[in-house]
C-alpha cells in the first residue's frame, strides 16, 4: 500500500484535493492508479505515474537515512496539518516522528533579522520548548534558524524544508539539522533530492502554518513570505501572533501592521501560551457518506467511476484566469456553496481544466 500511495503522491498534475478525491471516489491508491489511464484520456497532458522500481528506490534511500514516510491516512500523521484542505499527502520524516502529533508553534520572521530578533526568538522557543511545546519553523536564516537553536535547548523541534529532506536548505545549516534529527524531526513534502525552487517556498510556509497551534511572527517586512505564513495560519483558524518591534526598522512594519489588525502582542512566552487553543480534532479523512453528499447525482460512467461534474462548470470557468485566484474570491462571484464549489473545482482539476494550488487557490490549467 506504501508504493501505491507514494506512486499516486508522485504523479504529475495530481495535487493534494485531488489525491484525496482519488482516495474517496476509488477506495484505495492500487484502484485509483488503475483509474488514470481512464482519467487522462480527458486532460491533454496524460497522469504517468513514476514507475513502481523509482518508488520502491525513493522508499529505500529514505530508510537508508533512517526515515519514513508518513501518510495522510497513518496514524502519525499530524492531526492539525490533516485539517488543512490541500494537506500534503504524503511526508518524509527524519527524526521523531511522534513530535508531529504533539502540541507545536511555529517562529517565524525575518531572514536578515537583527540581533535583538535572533535574541528574541531564540529566547522565546527556548521558554515555550521548556513548556513542553514543540517549535516549528522553516530553517531560513535568520529569525528561524535561532529559533530552532533555543529550541533544541529544553525540548523539541521541527524543521520544515522547502526541498527533499535530504537537502539541508540553507546549507550552513546542515550541521544544525543533523541535531534536529537526534532530538527534533526535519520533514518536507517534495521528493528526496529535490533542490529548493521559488515555488516551493509558499508550499513549506502551508505545512509550518498547518502543523501548529498558533504562528509567531518576530520581524517581518511588507510583503515578506513570513506574512504568508500568518495569513496561512490565519486562514486555518491558527492564533497569529507578533513581537513588537521599531517603527524606524523596515524588518518590523509587518509584524507591527499584524498587531494592528489584531494579532496578539508577545514579550513573553507567558502572551503565546495565555491564547493557545485546545487542539483541534481531525474527522475522518475519508469519509465515503461525506464524499458522496459533495459527488453530483447522475449515474456514473462505467470506465472509472467518474460522473460528469456538477451544473455551473462554465460559469466557474470564465471566473477563473490564468492567474492564481483565491477560492474565496471565486465563491463570492458565483451561486454555490463552498462544498458544491470545491467538489465542482476537484472535477475540473481531474480533467485537467483547472489547477489547484496551495493556499486555498486556484487558476485554469494551461492545458485546459
Amino acid at each position: 500500500m506504501s508504493l501505491a500511495r507514494l506512486r499516486l503522491a508522485r504523479t504529475e498534475g495530481i495535487g493534494p484535493l485531488t489525491f484525496r478525491r482519488l482516495l474517496a471516489r476509488h477506495g484505495d491508491a492500487d484502484q485509483a492508479l488503475a483509474a488514470l489511464p481512464a482519467l487522462s484520456a480527458r486532460r491533454a497532458t496524460p497522469y504517468v505515474p513514476p514507475a513502481e522500481s523509482a518508488a520502491r528506490k525513493e522508499l529505500a534511500a529514505l530508510a537508508t537515512l533512517g526515515g519514513r514516510f508518513v501518510f495522510l491516512d497513518d496514524p502519525l500523521y499530524p492531526p492539525l496539518l490533516a485539517l488543512l484542505p490541500d494537506a500534503p499527502p504524503v511526508i518524509a520524516v527524519l527524526g521523531d516522528a511522534s513530535l508531529l502529533a504533539a502540541p507545536a508553534v511555529a517562529i517565524v520572521g525575518a531572514r536578515n533579522a537583527s540581533s535583538a530578533g535572533r535574541r528574541v526568538a531564540e529566547e522565546l522557543a527556548e521558554a515555550l520548548a521548556a513548556k513542553g511545546l514543540t517549535v516549528v519553523s522553516g530553517l531560513a536564516r535568520g529569525i528561524d534558524t535561532a529559533a530552532h537553536e533555543g529550541a533544541l535547548r529544553s525540548g523539541g523541534t521541527i524543521a520544515v524544508l522547502p526541498g527533499g529532506v535530504d537537502v539541508p536548505y540553507p546549507p550552513e545549516n546542515a550541521a544544525l539539522v543533523a541535531r534536529m534529527i537526534e532530538r527534533g524531526a526535519v520533514v518536507a513534502e517534495s521528493p528526496l533530492g529535490t533542490a529548493p525552487q521559488n515555488r516551493h517556498f509558499p508550499k513549506r510556509n502551508r505545512i509550518v502554518a498547518g502543523l501548529s497551534l498558533g504562528v509567531v511572527v518576530v520581524e517581518a517586512a511588507h510583503r515578506s513570505g513570513t506574512l504568508i505564513t500568518a495569513r496561512l495560519g490565519l486562514e486555518h483558524g491558527r492564533e497569529v501572533f507578533a513581537v513588537p518591534g521599531s517603527p524606524l526598522d523596515p524588518r518590523c512594519r509587518g509584524s507591527n501592521d499584524l498587531i494592528r489588525q489584531g494579532a496578539h502582542l508577545v514579550e513573553t512566552a507567558e502572551d503565546v501560551l495565555d491564547h493557545l487553543p485546545d487542539v483541534p480534532r481531525a474527522g475522518p479523512l475519508f469519509d465515503p457518506a461525506r464524499m458522496a453528499r459533495t459527488l453530483p447525482d447522475s449515474d456514473e460512467t462505467a470506465s472509472d467511476g467518474l460522473g460528469p461534474p456538477p451544473e455551473g462548470s462554465a460559469e466557474i470557468i470564465e471566473l477563473i484566469g490564468m492567474s492564481p485566484v483565491s477560492v474565496d474570491e471565486v465563491l463570492r462571484r458565483c451561486h454555490l456553496t463552498p462544498p458544491e464549489l470545491q467538489a465542482l473545482l476537484t472535477d475540473l482539476e481531474l480533467e485537467g481544466r483547472v489547477e489547484l494550488l496551495p493556499g486555498h487557490r486556484v487558476m485554469r490549467s494551461p492545458n485546459g
